[in-house]
């Protein structure tokens, strides 16, 4: 019994480094000069289309990283959200009515297959404008590993199974970023994103009136933010009306969120908990303080806890395809 408990465990340990070694492959494949040769213009192109989109929406920032984010954390980072269909994952519960942006990705693969045909993937696509959209905004900028290739199927259940929720408990969400390779770090700095956008009182409005069935509200949620919030949605009222993420500084890429959480400010649930639940006492608390207080601490984490995200399982080399159309794989 002992010798085949040993046998498990190692088999167990072999099937974990043959997915690193294969995942370490995939990774070096990609370059931050993928297209210096094929595509030289491709950043200049995607900066100003990003660009013209955020300035007729500036809300369009924050929905084209979260584009990206619910891309990776499905089949990896390979443009299968974009793709439409019976099983598409935008259909998905986390995405449904949600997700948006879709015709600025279409903008730009346009624009880009106009100076060079054949040769940019969607995956990329989003990888750059998520990076522009968080410049743009005033955030930090970086060099983005390029040489992604678009996956041919969409994952429909995955999207509502591995997307993090804002309903849910902060040991959950650890776990979805931990499947992906991701750690406690990455979890708080890339929620971190929210300190620009908005969300739908459906996502947050839990918390006002009746949170988990207390019949009073979410006791973490600072006074005058809540009065606020449920004048904006009140009991029975539209779900669709939004908040700011980031009070106080709703379109600038900086450290406030952070601050806000200090102060019972985060608007979801998701959010606060980072700060105030009893998990985050030993996970998260900790970073949110020092994020709160150290802007250039929390830009250079995100910016690396972005660059790991992208390198979720890409498809490289001959995998997958470079779609002329994000929407459907080419064979449609």
């Amino acid at each position: 019994m002992k010798s085949s408990s040993s046998n498990c465990s190692s088999n167990y340990g072999l099937i974990i480094l043959t997915l690193f070694a294969l995942c370490l492959v995939a990774r070096s494949q990609l370059t931050t000069d993928f297209y210096a040769t094929t595509c030289p213009k491709l950043a200049k192109i995607v900066r100003k289309e990003v660009q013209g989109a955020i300035r007729n929406e500036i809300r369009m920032a924050a929905s084209l990283i979260r584009l990206h984010f619910h891309d990776c954390f499905v089949n990896g980072c390979d443009a299968s959200l974009l793709l439409d269909g019976d099983d598409s994952e935008k259909f998905a519960l986390p995405n449904r009515n949600s997700v948006r942006g879709f015709e600025v990705i279409d903008t730009i693969k346009s624009a880009v297959e106009s100076e060079c045909s054949g040769i940019v993937s969607c995956a990329d696509i989003l990888t750059l404008a998520a990076k522009d959209s968080v410049l743009l905004s005033g955030g930090p900028t970086w060099k983005v590993l390029l040489g992604r290739r678009d996956g041919l199927v969409a994952n429909q259940t995955g999207a509502g199974s591995l997307l993090p929720s804002p309903f849910e408990n902060l040991t959950n969400i650890i776990t979805k970023f931990t499947i992906q390779g991701l750690n406690i770090t990455d979890v708080v700095a890339l929620s971190g994103a929210h300190t620009i956008g908005l969300a739908k009182c459906a996502t947050f409005s839990q918390r006002l009136f009746n949170f988990s069935g207390t019949g009073q509200p979410d006791t973490t949620l600072e006074a005058s933010m809540l009065s606020d919030l449920q004048n904006t949605c009140p009991v029975n009222g539209d779900g669709n009306n939004t908040a700011v993420l980031d009070r106080n500084s709703a379109d600038l890429f900086d450290n406030h969120y952070f601050k806000n959480l200090l102060a019972g400010k985060g608007l979801l649930e998701s959010d606060q908990i980072l700060y105030s639940s009893q998990t985050a006492a030993t996970t998260t608390k900790s970073l949110v303080e020092s994020y709160s207080s150290n802007p250039s601490l929390f830009l250079d984490d995100f910016v690396n806890s972005m660059i790991k995200m992208g390198n979720i399982s890409p498809l490289t080399g001959s995998a997958g395809e470079i779609r002329k159309n994000c929407r459907v794989v080419n064979s449609s």
